[in-house]
C-alpha cells in the first residue's frame, strides 16, 4: 500500500516509516502540516497516518480540509491527547481511528491492516470544472479562463453547490438548506444578493454567461451550446 505519514517528531516519523517499509509499503513522510496537506491533496494514498499536533497546520485542520474536498482515504490519528473529548473531536473531524502515544508498532500495523480491508472508496475530484470555469476545493481558488477570481467564503460555497449540480435547476430552498444550513425561510433576499454578487464575478466580462435565472424555479449553472 501507499501510505502518507505526517509526523513532526523525527524519531517517531522514522520509526513508523521504517516499520511500514519493512512490511513492503511505500511511505511518504512529511514533517509539518503544510507539507503534509500538499502531499495529501496531490497524491493518492491508501492510508494516512497523521499526528494531531503539528507545526504550520495541525492534524485536525488537515483532516477537515481533505474531507471537505471529498478525499475519503482512511485516516489514523496519532496523539498524546488522551481525553475522550479529544478522541471524539478527531473522529468527528473525519478521522477513522485513533492511536495514543506511546504505542507499539504491532498495534499500529494491525490498525493499518484493518482499515485496508475496508471496501475501496470511489475516486473523487478535488477540482470542479465547467467550460472555462474551475474551482479548486483544496487550494480554495476559482479561475475563469486565465483570470483568478476572488470569492468570499459563502460565495465559494454557493459556487461549489452550483457546480456540483451543473445542468440542474436548483431552487431557493435548496440553496438555503445546502449553502446556508437554513431549514426555514429567513424572509430576506440573502440568496438573491449573493447570487448577484457571484454572477458579477463569474459572468461579467466573460462569454458565455454560465449562471441563468430560471423564472419561477431557481437557478441553473450550465454552459450554453
Amino acid at each position: 500500500m501507499k501510505i502518507l505519514v505526517i509526523e513532526d517528531d523525527i524519531e517517531t516519523g522514522a520509526y513508523v516509516k521504517g516499520g511500514l517499509e519493512e512490511q513492503g509499503h511505500v511511505v511518504d513522510l512529511a514533517a509539518n502540516g503544510r507539507d503534509g496537506l500538499f502531499l495529501a491533496a496531490g497524491e493518492t494514498y491508501d492510508i494516512m497516518i497523521i499526528d494531531r499536533m503539528l507545526p504550520g497546520l495541525d492534524g485536525l485542520g488537515i483532516v477537515k480540509t481533505v474531507r471537505g474536498a471529498g478525499i475519503k482515504t482512511p485516516i489514523i490519528f496519532l496523539t498524546t491527547m488522551v481525553g475522550v473529548g479529544d478522541r471524539v473531536e478527531g473522529l468527528e473531524a473525519g478521522g477513522d481511528d485513533y492511536l495514543v502515544k506511546p504505542f507499539a508498532f504491532a498495534e499500529l500495523s494491525a490498525r493499518v491492516n484493518a482499515l485496508s480491508r475496508r471496501p475501496p472508496m470511489a475516486s473523487v475530484e478535488t477540482v470542479l470544472r465547467l467550460a472555462d470555469l474551475t474551482l479548486d476545493l483544496i487550494a480554495r481558488k476559482v479561475r475563469r479562463g486565465s483570470q483568478d477570481i476572488e470569492l468570499q467564503p459563502r460565495e465559494f460555497r454557493l459556487l461549489e453547490y452550483l457546480m456540483r449540480n451543473a445542468g440542474r435547476v436548483v431552487t431557493r430552498t435548496m440553496l438555503l438548506e445546502n449553502v446556508w444550513d437554513f431549514h426555514f425561510d429567513p424572509k430576506t433576499n440573502i440568496v438573491e444578493t449573493h447570487m448577484s454578487r457571484l454572477r458579477s464575478k463569474i459572468d461579467k466580462g466573460f462569454e458565455p454567461e454560465l449562471i441563468e435565472t430560471v423564472r419561477g424555479a431557481g437557478y441553473l449553472l450550465h454552459a450554453p451550446p
